[in-house]
């Protein structure tokens, strides 16, 4: 398999499995002599047939079962599904790692700080440990209100907790409100959102930009000024705008050709983007190239709110838990559970910390990111606005290029050749069109 036999596989999914060389190029955005080997290659291992225009153009016809047909003949297939079905396993368990160490950390710190009350009051009392109504009590009186107990630890993870019943009637009301599409996720994973967020949201910029040249391209018949193109760029200087230098890459990247009117104006044909298998609506491409502004995170507000109130109850408990075990030697020594706390104390207090200082650096350093995006976002607008409010020169320019505008749509009474059906087959149904053929050669003749 090709290294681009996941986009490839896609891609002719979504074209309606029969497809074109320029057709896969444009719309996933390769290269198309990648696209070119991808496909050969693809089309070897499915089984898929080849149909010859009179041209020389191919069209490749894709079995709607080919990806069971690969999985069936490639164990590498097989074997990359397993271990992408491990690793979404992997990721999830490492998400909800960080939150359930937070609550294990707030239960340890909890249950620390009851057992030395209990220690305390139990020797206040006269030592008797087991005197269990004066202990419970005096824990009560010091420590905690009358009705609390250690398991309301669990309701406070509830973000719904604190709600009267038309609250919640409302919050309900809301959730279903939301787009069904939208998996909300749960507290566990909310702690990881909190803590890194949802990662780069432009990790696919550069195939998204390729794909919108393509689209644009394609949209205008596979020719094309370079003014079209431009708002798909960024960090074009003056000498890039005025010798037209940024389409190098993309005639490199389509096989296109440079052509230079009388008035000295550069157009741009894409030969290959002017193939395709059928007629079909073309998806409009975006005005310009839009990056994505990065989100603090994508769990809800009262997700975040709770996340970050049980950090800060983490934090301060772990502090009052540190001096609790530095006035008391005498019973972290006595206890053998308090001198395990207090040997990872500090490893509490740090993850306390970190839980807090992290989101707040990220919150920063996104504000800062964004200003840069929204910069890049504003000046490929501005390109845009430019090619809308076109000049006479660009309009001069796009009419040059209308004349090697052109589609060419193979279909079926265009073949000269296809593996479909045998090749005696395909002689015996064509005898009357090589009839013709011969007929208007002797009318020609004489």
């Amino acid at each position: 398999m090709t290294p681009n036999a996941t986009t490839l596989m896609k891609t002719v999914e979504q074209l309606g499995y029969r497809v074109t060389v320029g057709d896969v190029a444009a719309k996933a955005g390769l290269n198309i002599n990648l696209a070119q080997q991808g496909l050969l290659v693809l089309a070897s291992d499915a089984g898929a047939n080849l149909q010859v225009s009179e041209s020389g153009e191919i069209a490749y016809i894709f079995p709607k079962n080919f990806r069971a047909v690969l999985r069936n003949k490639d164990w590498k297939m097989r074997w990359q599904e397993t271990l992408n079905r491990v690793w979404q396993f992997l990721f999830y368990l490492i998400r909800i790692s960080f939150g359930i160490f937070l609550i294990i950390s707030i239960l340890l710190i909890v249950a620390a700080i009851i057992v030395i009350f209990v220690a305390l009051n139990s020797k206040e009392n006269g030592g008797s440990r087991n005197s269990r109504s004066s202990s419970y009590g005096g824990l009560r009186f010091i420590f905690v209100p009358r009705f609390w107990y250690v398991s309301d630890i669990f309701w406070l993870m509830n973000p719904r907790a604190n709600y009267s019943t038309c609250q919640q009637k409302r919050y309900r009301q809301r959730q279903v409100a939301r787009s069904s599409q939208e998996e909300q996720m749960g507290f566990l994973e909310s702690v990881f959102s909190f803590l890194f967020g949802e990662g780069d949201p432009n990790y696919d910029l550069e195939e998204r930009r390729w794909q919108e040249i393509g689209a644009v391209i394609k949209q205008n018949n596979g020719a094309v000024i370079a003014e079209q193109v431009t708002p798909y760029f960024e960090k074009l200087d003056r000498a890039a705008l005025e010798d037209e230098s940024y389409m190098l890459p993309v005639l490199a990247h389509f096989n296109g050709y440079p052509e230079v009117s009388e008035q000295g104006e550069l157009i741009y044909y894409f030969p290959e983007l002017q193939v395709t298998a059928k007629q079909a609506t073309l998806p409009k491409p975006e005005k310009y190239l839009q990056e994505k502004p990065w989100r603090f995170s994508s769990a809800t507000q009262e997700q975040l709110t709770l996340a970050g109130g049980l950090g800060c109850v983490n934090i301060v408990g772990g502090l009052f838990l540190m001096f609790l075990l530095t006035e008391n030697p005498a019973l972290v020594a006595e206890i053998g559970f308090l001198a395990w706390m207090n040997s990872i104390s500090w490893l509490l207090l740090g993850y306390g910390a970190l839980f807090l200082l992290i989101p707040v650096v990220r919150y920063f350093w996104i504000k800062g990111k964004n200003q840069v995006i929204n910069q890049r976002n504003n000046e490929r607008a501005k390109y845009f606005k430019q090619l809308k409010n076109a000049s006479q020169q660009i309009q001069q320019k796009l009419a040059y290029a209308k004349q090697f505008a052109k589609q060419n749509i193979l279909e079926n009474k265009d073949l000269a050749y296809t593996t479909e059906t045998d090749l005696l087959d395909q002689n015996l149904q064509q005898v009357d069109k090589i009839d013709e053929e011969w007929r208007r050669r002797l009318e020609g003749d004489n």
